[in-house]
């Protein structure tokens, strides 16, 4: 099974070298690029099948110092998180073919080159072995995205792109690497393991510092008031802003900062020297204001980027409670959020391919032309608020679960807020996109996105409701996490 870790890793590399080097027509490089997605999708599921059945599956690449390997091991939580990978990166590709070509964009070969790489640099992320291995993927993946960001190659692009780069680099190299640095000092390894690594014996005062130190060094899980580079990074093409909020980049930032907390802490000894107390209230604070700046965004994808800064935070606000019922209520609500908001930027992007519309106060009545997109978006929007039959209301029923157990009552203030808001800034979208006419209908511009655009939209938004239906495979690895 190592051989198909391995393989895991290097397929989307792969694809990504043969992408920078393909013909100028793209056709064959199209044909690579979903074909090596797929290969990837059944190479993840049969790691996934040998996992299940109670296999330890490892690979050994380099060692650098005692204790800091670049090595690969596969344990529940990255498991579930490079399935979603997997799945999300064999969707974006198809969809990303089909708007880059519709939308005429230049230089294809190096995006879906650098887009291949990503996904290498996140699948290798989620299996790391140890907090070095994580730490030199997390860096690796901030800049194979910046070219992604800059895409569009004017003013407005080089600009974002230099937020996104300055913010996630800067913050890893002042808070996330000196925190390892420390780590080490202190345990003598950087290895994770389920119930944490430092002493009984660390003071009080220095976990604090470690836990401060990691959560805002991991700047891709936008936890205020680092987030500002995702708003900036939204000048991307729609499949980057799919990339970034829903399958690697911000995925990446929650996925380390839970496996910090378990693996690193524990989470019960992070309940017991005060990690939870801090966490909590910032990532509750977080949730409600990024979702107050939502409410007031008329551009769309500003609207969908301070959405997700605020849905991130359910996570990281998972992490801070540190019990079960929560831990298992953050991984959940990854998957949950990732084909929910991935729909929704998907649809933004459909939106303007055909309609070249940007601000929500247009979209009154495009649900009449344009309803699989809008349809789907409806379902995402859902997603966000926590609604039934959508997966967005698992994770959050867990948390609020966890909250009830344990009569926390600023997480159910935070919860019930926040809900109040995700509903305010979704619902008006849906309802003015269906039962309000259309101004200024064009003449040329009748019907939906392409047939390969609308495609991944509508499957990504039924498999948020098959998730709510059928959530056993996430529940189980959540499960498996915490030894239960």
């Amino acid at each position: 099974m190592s051989v198909y870790l391995a393989s895991a890793i290097l397929i989307p590399c792969l694809v990504g070298l043969f992408s920078f080097v393909s013909p100028r027509n793209g056709i064959l490089r199209d044909i690579v690029t979903v074909s090596g997605a797929l290969i990837h999708f059944f190479v993840i599921y049969k790691i996934y099948q040998a996992f299940s059945k109670g296999e330890f599956i490892s690979l050994n690449v380099i060692n650098i110092f005692p204790g800091g390997n670049i090595e690969f091991i596969v344990e529940p939580l990255g498991m579930l998180f490079s399935g979603l990978v997997s799945i999300l990166w064999l969707l974006s590709s198809i969809y990303a073919i089909g708007y880059m070509r519709a939308h005429k964009e230049e230089r294809l070969g190096s995006f879906f080159g650098f887009f291949a790489f990503a996904i290498s640099a996140t699948i290798a992320l989620a299996y790391s072995s140890n907090l070095f291995a994580l730490f030199v993927f997390y860096e690796i993946l901030t800049f194979i995205t910046y070219p992604l960001v800059s895409h569009g190659a004017d003013t407005e692009s080089q600009m974002g792109a230099r937020r996104y780069i300055l913010i996630l680099v800067s913050s890893s190299v002042l808070f996330f690497l000196p925190a390892i640095v420390a780590t080490y000092y202190i345990t003598g390894t950087l290895d994770f393991k389920v119930g944490g690594i430092f002493p009984d014996a660390t003071q009080n005062y220095i976990l604090i510092v470690l836990s401060i130190l990691f959560v805002y060094g991991i700047g891709k899980a936008a936890l205020m008031p680092m987030h500002k580079w995702l708003p900036s990074a939204m000048v991307a093409p729609a499949p980057v802003s799919a990339l970034l909020h829903a399958v690697a980049v911000v995925k990446a930032g929650v996925f380390s900062v839970l496996k910090i907390v378990v693996c690193i802490f524990g989470i019960d000894h992070f309940q017991d020297f005060g990690g939870s107390d801090w966490l909590v209230y910032i990532a509750g604070i977080s949730i409600v204001l990024a979702s107050s700046i939502a409410l007031v965004q008329d551009n769309l994808k500003s609207r969908l980027a301070y959405s997700t800064i605020s849905q991130l935070a359910y996570v990281v606000l998972a992490a801070g409670i540190a019990t079960p019922l929560a831990i298992i209520g953050a991984c959940v609500h990854i998957v949950a959020h990732g084909f929910s908001k991935i729909t929704l930027f998907f649809a933004a992007g459909s939106i303007y391919l055909k309609s070249h519309i940007k601000s929500i106060s247009k979209l009154d009545g495009l649900g009449k032309r344009m309803p699989w997109t809008m349809g789907a978006f409806g379902i995402g929007a859902l997603g966000m608020i926590g609604i039934p039959p959508t997966a967005g209301f698992l994770g959050k029923w867990f948390i609020l679960s966890s909250a009830v157990t344990f009569q926390d009552y600023f997480v159910l203030i935070v919860l019930m807020i926040s809900t109040i808001l995700n509903a305010a800034y979704f619902l008006p979208i849906i309802y003015g996109a269906f039962f309000k006419e259309e101004k200024n209908v064009p003449d040329n511009n009748h019907g939906d996105a392409p047939i390969i655009v609308i495609v991944p939209i509508c499957i990504t938004a039924l498999i948020s409701i098959l998730l709510f239906c059928f959530p056993n495979i996430p529940v189980s690895l959540s499960y498996k996490l915490l030894g239960i």
